[in-house]
């Protein structure tokens, strides 16, 4: 895009209100205010003329704009950015510039990127995720998992904002109903996952699997017979009687712990490398049993706080739009579906992350996320 260098008045520029970026970090502005008073400007801000309005809209450098501003500067270097023809520079030419320098640097909190990916999609025609993701250099599934941050509660997105709680676990609670979540939340508030992201994505995940069940169930509920209650009754119990029996073996490996080496090698000369290769294997079947319980828990834990679909609590909002849909005719209807539609590009994009889950794990389509080493 053809552009021109000049000295601004600062009060000639006007701050973009549609700035993707919204949380500024006070010490890092000081910081670079106490920096420009040394060095000056070493990259010039980026502004256009809007159509309509005085002076200079800022396109991309808010942050050097405020930094500039608390340094006392009345002046600042611009980059002014000229149309290609006799057309102006739309606003959504200039969120998207905004957005791109924004996002290269890190600047963005992952709930602004997911607003910013979210504009792009509604205003800008025949946009897609695929397209955004071009725009920005970014990948369609890193889009689709912003994109599905705008399905958190309030609290929720908030916590993700301040960084309290990780991108991942945030993309993984998203995907549960609003009560849920909000049980969820309550949960973590208590402390109860020890501020581990870990935790919480594996008792999202396992929620996120029991609202899947109850709503299959709601569709087509088979009854089960006395042959198959029989069947789990015996696997019930055999798995319980199995996991007693580890105490005794532990009590066994227990005294060997106790053994001195030498004593070891005597009673088990000729036998000592077999031995060992054998407590390997016991090692690592421990190792796998210990996740599948770690598995078992996160399901416990979720069970206690995972909300039916039919006992949700209304949603008010959602109630009000329908009655007024129904009250102003077919017309106003319409342009409800027109406004619900965005909805669709959430549920999409969970759907995206759970396919990328499951491609990326070659071992089990469907195997739950890796738990971090103990």
């Amino acid at each position: 895009m053809q552009h021109k260098y000049a000295t601004l008045k600062m009060t000639q520029i006007h701050r973009n209100e549609g700035q993707p970026r919204e949380h500024f970090n006070e010490a890092e502005l000081t910081e670079l205010a106490e920096s420009l008073k040394e060095y000056g400007l070493l990259q010039p801000i980026v502004v256009r003329k809007k159509e309509g309005a005085s002076g200079y809209e800022l396109v991309a450098g808010e942050r050097r704009y405020r930094a500039n501003k608390m340094a006392g500067n009345i002046t600042i270097e611009a980059k002014i950015l000229l149309p290609e023809t006799d057309e102006t520079i739309t606003d959504l030419d200039s969120f998207k510039r905004a957005m791109t320098e924004n996002i290269t640097r890190a600047d963005m909190t992952p709930l602004e990127e997911a607003r910013g990916f979210k504009k792009v999609l509604d205003q800008e025609d025949g946009a897609t995720a695929q397209s955004v993701a071009k725009n920005f250099k970014k990948s369609v599934q890193y889009v689709n998992q912003r994109l599905a941050l705008l399905d958190l509660r309030p609290e929720l997105a908030q916590a993700v904002n301040d960084g309290h709680i990780g991108t991942s676990a945030a993309v993984q609670v998203a995907a549960l109903n609003k009560d849920s979540q909000k049980n969820l939340f309550d949960k973590w508030k208590k402390g109860d996952f020890n501020g581990s992201d870990n935790a919480l994505i594996h008792v999202a995940y396992a929620m996120r699997k029991q609202e899947k069940a109850q709503q299959e169930s709601m569709v087509e509920v088979e009854e089960v017979s006395d042959e198959e209650k029989a069947t789990q009754s015996k696997a019930r119990a055999k798995t319980r009687t199995d996991l007693d029996r580890i105490e005794e073996i532990c009590g066994l490996l227990v005294e060997i712990g106790k053994m001195d080496g030498a004593e070891l090698f005597r009673h088990l000369e000729g036998e000592v490398g077999a031995r060992l290769e054998q407590m390997e294997r016991v090692s690592e079947a421990v190792q796998k049993a210990r996740w599948a319980l770690r598995q078992a828990k996160a399901h416990a834990d979720a069970s206690e706080l995972v909300v039916s679909p039919t006992a949700q609590a209304p949603d008010l909002a959602e109630a009000a739009r329908a009655h007024e849909a129904n009250v102003n005719g077919p017309e106003d209807s319409e342009q409800a579906d027109d406004e619900a539609a965005p909805n669709a590009v959430a549920e999409q994009a969970h759907l995206d992350t759970e396919h990328a889950d499951s491609e990326t794990d070659s071992d089990a389509p469907d195997r739950e996320p890796a738990l971090a080493s103990a």
